[in-house]
C-alpha cells in the first residue's frame, strides 16, 4: 500500500505530467525515518524522530499543518505507537480523531488531566527501566511508543484557562518534553511564534528539533531555529510568502536543511483513518 503526496502543489491535485511521489506505509514503525517532504533538489527528506522532540513555527498558512498532518500519518500508520493528539483549534488535528487515543480540544480542565496522565505513565516506564537495568525503552520491547502531537501550543500556554492553569500546563509539559524520550514518548509541538511569552526559553530549548516556517522577521526565524541561524543565512523570512510548506528543518546533521513538505489532501487523510481504524482494530 501507498500514500500519494503531493510535494509540489498544496492543493492535492499533481502537477500535469508529474508523477505523485508515494510513501510506502506496510509494515510502519515509529521508530522509522518519517518521510518529511524533498530538498531542494528534489530528494526525500526523512527524518527519526523517535528519541526526540520536535517544535515547528511560522506563520499562519505557512505549512505547519503539512508536516504535522504528515507526522501524525506516519503514527497512525505504525502499529507499535499510540496517538495523543492536542488541538486547540479543534480543526487542524480533528480528522484523526478516530485513530487518536486521546483527543484534546479547547477543554483545558481535560487537558490538564491528561498531562498528569501522561506524567504518570512516564513515572511507570522510568520505573520499568529502572527495574531492568535499562536507559530507554527500544523498539523491541513490545511497548507502544507514544506519539505527543500539539497544535497551536500557545492557546494551552498562553490563552485557555486561567493563569494558573497554564501555568501548569507549561510545567507539565516541561517535564514531559524533558523525560519522554528515553522513555517512548516523543512531542511534536506547533505555534506560530514560540517567544518567551508564550513558550518559557527553559521549555523550547528542549525541543532538539526545530523547523521554521515563513517568517516575517529574522528574529522570528532565529527564536525558532535557535539564535544565530539568520546571520549564517538560514532565515525563514526570506521563504516566498507564497511558497506554502517550504521550511528551514534543524534535525539531523545540525546544519538547517531547506525543504518542502509533504502534502496530505483531506481525502488522503480520510482514507488513511479508514486502512488505520481497520488495522488498529484488527491488531
Amino acid at each position: 500500500m501507498s500514500i500519494s503526496t503531493n510535494q509540489h502543489n498544496h492543493g492535492g491535485t499533481p502537477s500535469r505530467g508529474r508523477t505523485a511521489p508515494t510513501v510506502p506505509v506496510a509494515g510502519l514503525s515509529i521508530y522509522d525515518p518519517m518521510h518529511f517532504g524533498v530538498d531542494e533538489y528534489g530528494q526525500p527528506v526523512r527524518v527519526t524522530v523517535a528519541y526526540k522532540n520536535l517544535i515547528a513555527g511560522g506563520e499562519p498558512g505557512s505549512g505547519k499543518s503539512s508536516l504535522v498532518n504528515t507526522i501524525v500519518a506516519h503514527g497512525a500508520l505504525s502499529a507499535d505507537c499510540r496517538l495523543w493528539l492536542f488541538d486547540g483549534k479543534q480543526v487542524e488535528l480533528d480528522p484523526w480523531h478516530p485513530v487518536a487515543d486521546v483527543f484534546v480540544g479547547n477543554d483545558m480542565d481535560l487537558a490538564l488531566d491528561k498531562l498528569h496522565e501522561l506524567q504518570h505513565e512516564l513515572d511507570i516506564r522510568y520505573a520499568m527501566l529502572r527495574q531492568a537495568g535499562r536507559r530507554k525503552i527500544t523498539r523491541d520491547d513490545g511497548l507502544d511508543a507514544i506519539l505527543f502531537v500539539i497544535d497551536e501550543l500557545a492557546l494551552f500556554s498562553a490563552t485557555y484557562g486561567s493563569k494558573d492553569q497554564r501555568e501548569d500546563f507549561v510545567r507539565l509539559l516541561r517535564d514531559i518534553v524533558a523525560r519522554g524520550r528515553a522513555a517512548g514518548i516523543i512531542t511534536i509541538a506547533a505555534t506560530q511564534r514560540p517567544s518567551a511569552d508564550i513558550i518559557p526559553t527553559s521549555l523550547r530549548d528542549l525541543f532538539g528539533y526545530r523547523v521554521a516556517f515563513r517568517c516575517t522577521t529574522d528574529s522570528s526565524s532565529d527564536i525558532i531555529l535557535s539564535v544565530g541561524w539568520a546571520t549564517e543565512g538560514y532565515s525563514a523570512k526570506t521563504i516566498d510568502p507564497t511558497a506554502a510548506g517550504v521550511g528551514w528543518l534543524l534535525a539531523e546533521g545540525g546544519i538547517p536543511q531547506r525543504f518542502k513538505a509533504a502534502y496530505l489532501s483531506d481525502s488522503d487523510i480520510r482514507a488513511i483513518v479508514a486502512f488505520t481504524r481497520d488495522l488498529r482494530r484488527s491488531a
